[in-house]
């Protein structure tokens, strides 16, 4: 496999985040400090341009003559915008929900659809008309969970990397050469970002990155990882992405059980709940990435398994989301304040 794409657009985004960083300050991009932030000083955000600008060009240059390209980039380019609308004005939750349903609605268009799954000892499951609804759902969801986890300084991009690096790895064994360059050129130009985005973050991805990198590999699954029914199954995307998914699900519980807006902020995402149990920042990040890559690991031998091996991973992998509750005070820690409510019957907010 040529390995000059991902040079490639790691050296662009490498040259592109310093003039990218200039460029938020003048527009005032900006990230504040407030209640429900880590950062104690403003920080220029937007800096996901330069990941966006690096793949562009890397796609250009290596995926020119590929049928349907503009479907990706078009897609992208929305979800881009976008970004770059709510990093400057602050958009509402409605307009950008809005925003990617219309960008999750392009690849649909273009034809790339979940039309199957195959599950561990079952058969292959057809989705017919629902085929549409549940691309945009499974588009827009990973989109939202990546998202989400861009709470801490290089977390949502370097567990974004751990994801594309997993998935270029297994789309490359099973034969898929389109679906592994792709995803190495998104992996170039996150960890060209992530130099200036780790720990002391010297610019923020913004919703601009956090949007754009959630929507790439969620298109990038539907184009890939679904499609080949002998090998892979609804299973291995999702135990690949599995630290953004659990959290968002946590996050989606947790404020239905508080009766507060599905799109209301907190502090008690993951990341949150492991720094107040006493570790520093860049150890929290480590962490999440150990554990997003034992997860990928363990979507990796999900693919190479038979019956019984994949047994023993699906079972590993619930151990490990029990050790991530259980470890980092999850409940404890998130639904301490629902317990109290319980037992009192005043729950305050």
């Amino acid at each position: 496999m040529d390995y000059s794409g991902i040079v490639l657009c790691f050296i662009i985004a490498i040259i592109l985040t310093p003039f990218i960083k200039k460029l938020a300050i003048k527009l005032g991009a900006v990230d504040k400090p407030n209640v429900r932030k880590v950062h104690d000083k403003p920080m220029p955000r937007m800096g996901g341009l330069a990941i966006y600008i690096s793949f562009l060009i890397g796609y250009l240059v290596f995926f020119k003559d590929v049928a349907g390209g503009w479907v990706i980039l078009m897609g992208a380019t929305i979800i881009v915008l976008v970004g770059i609308l709510d990093d400057l004005y602050q958009l509402t939750a409605r307009i950008k929900l809005i925003g990617q349903l219309i960008a999750a609605s392009i690849p649909v268009m273009g034809g790339y659809t979940i039309e199957f799954i195959t599950v561990p000892f079952g058969d292959r499951i057809e989705f017919g008309a629902t085929a549409i609804p549940i691309t945009i759902i499974w588009i827009v969801a990973i989109t939202n969970a990546i998202n989400l986890i861009d709470g801490l300084d290089g977390l949502a991009a370097g567990v974004s990397s751990i994801s594309l690096l997993t998935i270029s790895l297994v789309a490359g064994a099973m034969g898929n050469l389109p679906i592994a360059l792709l995803s190495l050129l998104l992996l170039g130009g996150t960890l060209g970002f992530l130099v200036f985005n780790f720990y002391p973050a010297k610019i923020f991805m913004g919703d601009t990155g956090s949007l754009f990198l959630g929507y790439m590999i969620s298109v990038i699954a539907v184009l890939g990882l679904f499609k080949n029914v002998a090998v892979f199954s609804l299973m291995v995307p999702i135990i690949i992405l599995a630290i953004p998914i659990l959290d968002t699900v946590f996050a989606i519980v947790r404020r239905i059980i508080q009766k507060k807006p599905l799109s209301s902020p907190d502090k008690l995402h993951l990341h949150h709940c492991i720094i107040r149990l006493g570790f520093s920042h860049r150890q929290t990040v480590i962490m999440l990435y150990a554990l997003s890559g034992l997860f990928s690991l363990a979507a990796v031998l999900l693919t190479r398994s038979a019956v019984w091996g994949t047994t023993i991973v699906l079972v590993t992998v619930l151990m490990m989301v029990e050790l991530i509750v259980e470890v980092t005070g999850i409940i404890s820690e998130r639904y301490r304040p629902i317990l109290n409510w319980i037992e009192t019957s005043k729950y305050k907010k």
